[in-house]
């Protein structure tokens, strides 16, 4: 049973305004299920738009941000809980932990390293929950292929290539994960 998603994104909005509409999207259609948002704690960007749509619908939503970070991601303080991590490492342990499954809107290195992770630790089966790539105006296309070209290339198995669900909008993640 899914009652708590971490969702992976982006400090900052990028540049097409689908990123933000599907963060506030995402925000609302959890609120609406009553599925807590477990993320970064940031007041800004993608990170900022899914926490505070969820609120705004009396989602409940945990920020877990490092001490590094309060001040220069401007920890978002109106949160069901914020908790205030010693390190990233301590910040990811703690988020993985609190979550049933993992969401990934657009991002750049922080998002990227924060899906691998838990990706690795699935290969691992340290965990077993699902992971939804959500690839929205094909902005993971690239990734995407690359991933194919390691399976060409022998690097990486067709079997743990296929743990990442890919779906193209937020309309598909409830479907994928049945609620």
């Amino acid at each position: 049973m899914i009652r708590n998603v971490a969702v992976y994104c982006a400090s900052a909005n990028g540049v097409d305004p689908a990123y933000r509409s599907a963060a506030e999207e995402l925000g609302r259609e959890l609120a609406q299920r009553s599925i807590g948002i477990i993320y970064g704690g940031a007041n800004v960007g993608l990170m900022q738009a899914v926490a505070s749509s969820s609120l705004a619908l009396g989602g409940r939503v945990v920020g877990v941000i490092p001490e590094v970070l309060v001040d220069l991601e401007v920890a978002h303080r109106d949160l069901s809980e914020l908790h205030i991590t010693s390190s990233m490492h301590t910040r990811k342990e703690m988020m993985a932990q609190l979550a049933d499954a993992f969401l990934v809107l657009p991002g750049g290195f922080g998002t990227l390293e924060e899906l691998f992770e838990v990706l690795t630790w699935q290969v691992l089966k340290i965990h077993q929950k699902p992971i939804v790539l959500i690839n929205i105006n094909g902005f993971y296309d690239k990734l995407l292929s690359f991933l194919d070209h390691c399976v060409e290339h022998g690097v990486l198995k067709q079997r743990n290539r296929e743990l990442l669900i890919v779906v193209s909008g937020v309309d598909e993640v409830f479907a994928q994960l049945e609620i």
